[in-house]
C-alpha cells in the first residue's frame, strides 16, 4: 500500500512538473526564443569564427559572424517579402483562372452528393457574411487594433535584432561560459565535462552545417523540376520551399503549397500541377533516403518519432520558431547525452542507435 502511495505520489509530481516547465517555457517564449535561436546560430559560425580569430580578434571575429547572420536573414527575409507581394498582385488572376475550376468542383459535389444548388450558395452566402461579424466580434475600436498591430510588430522586430546581439556575445564571450561550465562541476569531473563540452562543440556544428548543405541540395532540385514544370519565380519558391525544410512534415507541405500557387493557381494548367507534385515527391524521396544519410548522416540521426514529439511541443509552445528550433535542439541533447555515460541511455532513446542486446 505504501510503495502504491508513493507511485502515485511521484506520477503527480512529474504530472504537476511537466505541467508547470511547459507553462514557464510558453511564458518565458520572449526571451527563450531569441536565446536558443541565438545559441544554434552561433554554433552554425562557430567554425568560420574560429578560423577568422586566428587573424583578427575575436571581438571583431563576433562582430563580422553576428553582421553576415543579420544581412543573410534580411535576404531570406526580403525574398519572403517579394513572394507575398507578388502573389497579392496575382491574386485577381488566380481567382479569375480558377472561377471554372471550382464550378466543375461545385457541379461534381452536387451531381455526386446529396447536397444541391441552394445548400452551397447557402453555404458560401454564410461565409460572406460570418467574416465581417467575426471581425467585429473582438469589441476593438481601430485605434486600439493599431497600437496592437504597432506593439506586436514592434515586439517582433526587437526579438528579431536582440537574437544577433545575443550572437556577438555568445561567440566573443564562449570561453568565459565554457569555463562557468568546468567549475560548476568538482574537479575530478571537470577533464570528462571538458571533453563533451569539446565533442558537443565539434559535433553540433557539423550537423548545422549538413542541414544548410541538404537545403543547397534541394534548392537545385526544386528549381530544377519547377522551372521544367512552367512555375513562376520558380528561383525564389525554391529556395524559399528549401529553407522551409527545416520545420519537419509542415515546411515540406507550405512549399508545396507554395509551389502550386505560383504554377498551377496561376496558370491552370494540370500538367504544372503534375509537374509540382512530382518535383516534390521526388525531392523528398531523395532528401529522406539519399541527400540526409549522406549529408548529415549519423552526427545526431534523431529517431522519426522524436521528431515527431519534439516537433508537436515545439508548435505547443513556441509555434513556428519552436517547430524550427525543436529539432537542432533535442539533436544537440542527443549528441550530449550520447558522450555521458550516465545518460547515454536516454540519448540512446531519442537517436536511431539500438541498445546493446542482453
Amino acid at each position: 500500500m505504501a510503495k502504491a502511495k508513493n507511485l502515485l505520489l511521484y506520477i503527480t509530481l512529474v504530472i504537476l512538473g511537466t505541467y508547470f516547465l511547459f507553462l514557464g517555457l510558453t511564458k518565458a517564449q520572449g526571451f527563450l526564443g531569441p536565446f536558443f535561436t541565438a545559441i544554434i546560430l552561433s554554433l552554425l559560425v562557430l567554425p568560420l569564427s574560429g578560423w577568422m580569430e586566428h587573424k583578427i580578434s575575436r571581438s571583431g571575429a563576433s562582430l563580422i559572424n553576428a553582421i553576415l547572420l543579420f544581412l543573410i536573414s534580411l535576404v531570406f527575409l526580403g525574398l519572403v517579402s517579394y513572394q507575398l507581394e507578388s502573389f497579392v498582385e496575382k491574386w485577381p488572376k488566380i481567382k479569375e483562372t480558377m472561377k471554372p475550376k471550382i464550378e466543375q468542383v461545385k457541379q461534381f459535389t452536387v451531381d455526386n452528393t446529396p447536397l444541391n444548388e441552394e445548400d452551397l450558395q447557402l453555404s458560401d452566402s454564410k461565409k460572406a457574411s460570418g467574416l465581417p461579424s467575426s471581425a467585429g466580434s473582438s469589441g476593438q475600436a481601430p485605434q486600439e487594433k493599431a497600437a496592437s498591430l504597432l506593439s506586436t510588430i514592434s515586439g517582433a522586430i526587437g526579438n528579431f535584432l536582440l537574437t544577433f546581439i545575443y550572437v556577438f556575445f555568445l561567440l566573443n564571450y564562449r570561453r568565459k561560459f565554457k569555463n562557468f561550465l568546468l567549475h560548476i562541476f568538482p574537479d575530478n569531473k571537470r577533464q570528462k565535462v571538458k571533453s563533451v563540452i569539446t565533442e558537443s562543440a565539434k559535433v553540433a556544428p557539423k550537423y548545422l552545417v549538413g542541414r544548410l548543405l541538404l537545403i543547397a541540395f534541394l534548392a537545385v532540385l526544386y528549381a530544377i523540376g519547377l522551372g521544367i514544370s512552367g512555375v513562376d519565380n520558380f528561383i525564389l519558391v525554391s529556395i524559399i520551399a528549401s529553407i522551409l525544410s527545416l520545420i519537419p512534415y509542415l515546411g515540406n507541405i507550405i512549399g508545396l503549397a507554395m509551389a502550386m500557387a505560383f504554377g498551377y493557381l496561376t496558370s491552370g494548367e494540370t500538367g504544372v500541377l503534375i509537374g509540382v507534385i512530382i518535383t516534390f515527391s521526388i525531392a523528398q524521396f531523395l532528401e529522406s533516403y539519399v541527400l540526409e544519410p549522406y549529408v548529415v548522416g549519423d552526427r545526431v540521426n534523431l529517431h522519426p518519432f522524436i521528431v515527431i514529439i519534439a516537433v508537436v511541443i515545439g508548435n505547443l509552445v513556441w509555434g513556428v520558431i519552436g517547430m524550427i528550433l525543436a529539432i537542432p535542439l533535442v539533436g544537440i541533447l542527443s549528441v550530449i547525452m550520447l558522450h555521458i555515460e550516465a545518460l547515454k541511455p536516454y540519448g540512446i532513446l531519442l537517436s536511431k542507435k539500438e541498445f546493446p542486446e542482453e
